[in-house]
């Protein structure tokens, strides 16, 4: 086995250790092509997969105002009061750290198994929820930013 297929083992373990079903379903899913030699969907995968991902997140936070969950006069109501507009700014934030953190992949890809590893640490000993290797990636953006202005 060649070393990219040992790290895939090597998520798969984590994820099934972790209880972090995403992150061992997408390695198993990855090694499966590669084993497969179907791996001349990588490329695809690589420029579009983060798309498709976030549509799917998105398709599942718009749900409920769809379903009757969220009634169109409380969804504008929330903008009057301060946990609206904190959500707001929330997203504000959010989005910005996430294109830093992107823009950091990008650059250095390598980082992506410090992030995973850490996203496994803070599930297995912190009770956390893996949101996804972008919004650890914005966070490692932020910390690198400070460290680089503290220094």
């Amino acid at each position: 086995m060649m070393t990219g297929e040992l790290i895939l083992v090597f998520l798969i373990v984590i994820g099934i250790i972790g209880r972090a079903s995403i992150l061992a379903t997408a390695a198993s899913v990855l090694l499966i092509l590669k084993l497969t030699n179907l791996q001349r969907y990588f490329p695809m995968l690589e420029r579009r997969g983060l798309e498709i991902g976030l549509l799917f997140l998105m398709i599942a936070v718009l749900v409920p105002l769809i379903n009757g969950k969220i009634q169109s006069k409380e969804l504008w109501g929330t903008f009057l009061t301060i946990s609206g507009i904190c959500a707001l700014l929330g997203g504000i934030f959010a989005t910005y750290l996430n294109g830093q953190g992107l823009t950091m992949l990008k650059m250095e890809p390598q980082l992506m198994l410090g992030l995973v590893i850490g996203s496994i640490i803070g599930i297995v000993f912190l009770k956390g929820i893996p949101v996804g290797p972008l919004m650890a990636a914005a966070i490692a953006a932020m910390l690198m930013k400070l460290y680089q202005w503290l220094r």
